[in-house]
């Protein structure tokens, strides 16, 4: 579950496309001349940010405390503006272009978050903004994209097939590619979370955020380490897209050959340059968690902190209910982002309740005669149990002249309850195979 980074300083030769500091995260290539990043450059850009991004509000939770046996606060970046911490860097890395820059447009490729912040940070600067998103995004954010002002063209079928697409764009039509990580100003633009958050809680010991391409991370731990070394910044990924790991075991970026997770915002298959360097420098620890973890985190913030978020969003609070009493307090988890689909969020949701023993699929058998259904469904409302859906199978070998199969979808109150719900059918004479 957990991998610690090594401290490497060594890096190779690099190929880029794009202004001397962006990489390709698929080309496997690594910066010998990264720029050097600093505190006035988080500040500098916290003056840019100045009436454009909000300053998002630090919630308690009063379950999360109870279970890691200190203060946990969550730092509300799906609140901010698009929804996302995105806009942060987007604004700041539009806003450090030059006029004859500004006049070509700029390009982004991106899944939905990044897509939003460049949207809405070019319209705010007057910058014309082409995106490219994949075929498969969500309608929710090619519709919230284009509203934020963007011209959205749809290309292939994941990221970085949309990303190739993006840059191909901007070599033909001179438009700014903006990457969604890799650029210093990006960082920079990032870091403004770190700052917030030791002036929302002085006394914080540990910050958790998630980490996809590493922006976030990069720039939170920049300014948190600079300022307070004794900070623990802690980054969480996904299990099944953990490019991080290896790529620290390496001492450089090593791209995934394959990921799969529900959460979209850090499903990146190679860390970015700029932020690689920081991460490997002063974050202290990089943890997976897995897709039962998000989806009852997800759950949790829903149901305990009565906040929508994504799952990647929910990264940090999943590594919390993964590893409760390895975290020294006060805690401050970053939910990234709330732009989470709806048909995602309802299949997240159900993966949670089912997770957390809340949720029970079942079969058994019953004699197939009128009534026999509702006597079963009188048996499971004494039990207490949610009858979410029920189906019917008669037409089976494997069954009897008399005999009918249902299956069954409970919504229970827990484990304990399951058994229950079980046991009661059992004693009921119900057949209960799975």
């Amino acid at each position: 579950m957990v991998a610690s980074p090594a401290r490497h300083t060594d890096s190779g030769p690099r190929s880029d496309t794009d202004s001397g500091t962006d990489s390709d995260p698929v080309s496997g290539t690594v910066s010998a001349d990264v720029p050097a990043l600093t505190l006035d450059d988080i500040r500098a850009a916290r003056k840019t940010l100045s009436g454009v991004a909000r300053v998002t509000a630090l919630e308690g939770s009063r379950h999360l405390s109870e279970l890691v046996g200190s203060p946990v606060h969550l730092k509300c970046e799906n609140l901010q503006r698009t929804g996302s911490f995105k806009v942060r860097g987007a604004y700041v890395r539009i806003a450090a272009m030059s006029a004859e820059e500004r006049s070509r447009g700029v390009v982004a490729a991106s899944a939905g978050n990044h897509a939003q912040g460049v949207a809405l940070a070019a319209s705010l600067l007057g910058v014309r903004s082409t995106v490219f998103m994949p075929m498969g995004a969500p309608l929710p954010k090619i519709a919230a994209t284009r509203d934020y002002g963007a011209r959205v063209r749809l290309h292939g079928h994941v990221v970085d097939e949309t990303l190739r697409a993006a840059r191909d764009y901007a070599a033909e039509t001179g438009a700014v590619f903006i990457h969604p990580f890799d650029h210093p100003d990006i960082v920079a633009g990032q870091g403004t979370v770190g700052l917030e958050i030791l002036e929302q809680c002085p006394q914080v010991r540990t910050i958790v955020v998630g980490v996809g391409g590493g922006g976030l991370a990069a720039g939170v731990a920049l300014a948190v380490k600079t300022l307070r070394p004794d900070v623990r910044v802690i980054g969480v990924q996904a299990e099944g897209a953990a490019a991080y790991p290896p790529s620290l075991a390496a001492g450089r970026p090593v791209a995934l050959e394959s990921m799969a997770t529900m959460a979209d915002g850090i499903k990146v298959g190679r860390p970015g340059d700029v932020p690689f360097k920081i991460v490997d420098e002063l974050v202290d620890e990089i943890r997976t968690v897995s897709e039962d973890a998000l989806s009852s985190a997800l759950l949790l913030c829903l149901e305990r902190a009565k906040l929508v978020v994504e799952p990647a969003g929910a990264s940090p609070v999943a590594a919390l209910l993964t590893s409760p009493t390895s975290f020294e307090g006060p805690v401050v988890a970053v939910l990234s982002g709330g732009n989470v689909d709806p048909l995602v969020l309802q299949r997240t949701l159900r993966h949670g309740m089912a997770a957390a023993g809340r949720y029970l699929s079942l079969r058994l058998r019953l004699t197939d005669r009128p009534g026999a259904l509702a006597a079963l469904l009188g048996e499971l409302s004494v039990a207490d149990a949610n009858v979410l859906d029920v189906s019917h199978v008669r037409t089976d070998p494997r069954l009897g002249l008399t005999e009918a199969e249902v299956e069954l979808h409970l919504e229970t109150k827990g484990p304990e309850h399951c058994a229950e719900v079980t046991a009661a059918l059992r004693r009921a004479g119900y057949t209960v195979t799975g």
